[in-house]
């Protein structure tokens, strides 16, 4: 008997055989090495934001401000309270033709600026005079608007010799009962008009603690360092790694907010523990 293949019925549906598909495999993730550089950009854009806008670190390294900064005090100034200028971009970056969301400063602020006549480097110092007041010093005491500023005197400043401090004078070197080296400054209360107090140094007669009379234009302030006879400040001409004379509110970077780190100096980059030893804890979150 023959085999003969099997018919199907006209009626009948014939169904084919499904089409064959090919299977794609799922796209291959970025490679490490093609995201990286992205990150890298992302990651420098955030930090510029945030330096720009918002905080900036900056350290300190003279004593034209003490007592209330030291030469190894790292600090955080804020961004936000003067407006923007150039001068709060990275480099300087002339984006920026004028000021834009200004603040004006009060009496006391401590403030970071671009210091005339170069506006290349960065100076700290205390805001004195505004816009219209007339500034003065008479026998070592300041004096606004024809008002001397109380002045009172308190306790020496006493600092630890170290190898970010030395004592100006051998007059102001001493020594504590535990044999440490130290200087002893004299320090003064001055109170603005406002009320707001902070502690100053007087060293003594200098010829900078006599000075006529300035009038503050408007859009300039007058600023002087807290250590009186021991700071280039508005008190003197304008000179490229010297005085500052009247500074442009639009050379104003920020305002002083926080101690972060402070260090005696005597750190070794190559000693870790060192790293520890040298840091003055006490220091570390005082404020402005």
């Amino acid at each position: 008997m023959t085999d003969t293949p099997e018919q199907t019925p006209p009626d009948a549906v014939v169904t084919p055989d499904p089409p064959v598909v090919e299977q794609t495999r799922p796209a291959k993730k970025q490679r490490k090495e093609d995201s990286f550089p992205v990150f890298l950009v992302k990651l420098v854009l955030i930090v510029a934001f945030f330096r720009s806008f918002v905080f900036s670190p900056f350290n300190i390294p003279s004593e034209s401000m003490l007592p209330r900064l030291e030469n190894g005090d790292y600090l955080l100034a804020a961004k936000w309270p003067f407006g923007y200028s150039s001068y709060s971009l990275p480099f300087s970056v002339p984006l920026l033709p004028h000021r834009i969301f200004a603040g004006q400063p009060k009496r006391g602020d401590v403030v970071i600026f671009k210091a005339p006549p170069g506006n290349k480097t960065d100076y700290i110092k205390r805001v004195i005079g505004l816009p219209g007041d007339t500034v003065q010093m008479i026998g070592g005491q300041l004096h606004l608007n024809g008002v001397a500023v109380p002045k009172v005197k308190i306790a020496d400043f006493v600092i630890p010799v170290s190898a970010n401090t030395t004592c100006i004078a051998p007059e102001f070197e001493a020594t504590e009962k535990d044999g440490k080296a130290t200087c002893h400054y004299p320090q003064f209360r001055e109170t603005t008009p406002e009320g707001k107090s902070y502690n100053v140094l007087d060293l003594g007669y200098r010829p900078q603690d006599d000075t006529p009379p300035v009038i503050v234009p408007a859009g300039q302030v007058f600023l002087m360092g807290d250590n009186r006879d021991n700071s280039m400040d508005s008190r003197f001409p304008a000179v490229e790694g010297g005085g500052i004379g009247l500074v442009p509110q639009d050379n104003l970077v920020g305002r002083a907010t926080v101690v972060m780190w402070s260090t005696d100096g005597s750190a070794n980059w190559l000693l870790p523990w060192t790293w520890f030893t040298a840091a003055r804890y006490d220091r570390i979150g005082g404020t402005f």
